[in-house]
């Protein structure tokens, strides 16, 4: 008589345990890179407070917070600027990057004609590539957005064709026989098993993204975040320079964010083949 109630509540308890458990682990993610965070600018005022280091070379963050607020709207007005390179640039790195994946794997003749020169292009590095851009194409955005592209269609490119080849062969064989030609293998199988791998390439190119508009506006250009430190840095405004750079660091953490909520958005298989390997491993 005793037994039932207690096996009705059983597997109850065990989902209410789950829960908390996944709950408590989400919290955790979230509560200690922001505790690392702020251990990290503790130290760094720590170490300005005691006059370890002096302060024309490493300014505080008390400083830095000073500089940001008393330059805020130039700073927003040259961030805007380098967020557009960023963006159109990131936009056409990505259109590269995926034609030129789907020219590799479709064409055997272009995948072995275009790998070699895909990996030596990443070895020239972006400072010399930089003024020869704006040389070719003067002083106003285009040199930025085509550097953007130049830095951003790699990643996209290797992700892309490492998924492309990643599909399972028995399946592209199970597709041609009941039918299905290149184009539709192409869609309901390789573009599928090549999506994680496009937006693990997207994150990185995200991140390169802004740095590289950056760098192409500090060795030419009228205005940008990279305009902006040359300035204050020849002035000596070293607090500046930190506020720029913070900016830089915040903008690219925002966009590889959107980045992760689109993969999030675009892949809902892949999150419900996550929670149930989840639920698997607690179970086991």
């Amino acid at each position: 008589m005793n037994e039932e109630p207690i096996e009705t509540l059983e597997p109850f308890s065990r989902s209410h345990h789950r829960d908390a458990k996944r709950r408590i682990r989400r919290s955790v993610r979230a509560i200690v890179p922001c505790l690392a965070v702020a251990t990290l600018l503790g130290l760094w005022q720590l170490v300005c407070t005691l006059h370890l280091v002096p302060s024309f070379m490493l300014p505080s963050p008390m400083q830095v917070l000073d500089a940001l607020l008393a330059d805020g709207e130039l700073l927003a007005a040259h961030g805007a600027v380098t967020l557009a390179e960023a963006l159109m640039g990131l936009a056409g790195g990505v259109a590269l990057g995926f034609l030129i994946a789907v020219a590799m794997e479709r064409f055997f003749l272009v995948d072995a004609a275009l790998s070699p020169l895909i990996t030596i292009s990443q070895t020239i590095p972006t400072v010399a590539v930089a003024p020869l851009l704006v040389l070719w194409f003067g002083y106003d955005m285009l040199p930025k957005v085509l550097l953007v592209v130049l830095t951003t269609f790699f990643p996209i490119t290797v992700a892309l064709a490492s998924g492309f080849r990643s599909v399972d062969p028995d399946a592209i064989d199970l597709l041609r026989t009941m039918g299905m030609g290149r184009w539709r293998i192409f869609r309901y199988a390789k573009l599928p098993a090549a999506a994680d791998s496009f937006f693990s390439g997207l994150l990185m190119a995200a991140a390169y993204a802004v740095v590289a508009a950056v760098v192409a506006e500090w060795l030419g250009g009228f205005e940008g975040l990279g305009v902006y430190m040359t300035r204050v840095r020849k002035s000596y405004d070293y607090d500046s320079l930190f506020a720029a750079v913070a900016i830089i660091s915040g903008v690219s953490l925002l966009l590889m964010v959107i980045v992760k909520a689109l993969r999030y958005g675009c892949m809902p298989w892949k999150r419900r083949g996550s929670a149930v390997m989840t639920e698997e491993g607690k179970d086991a």
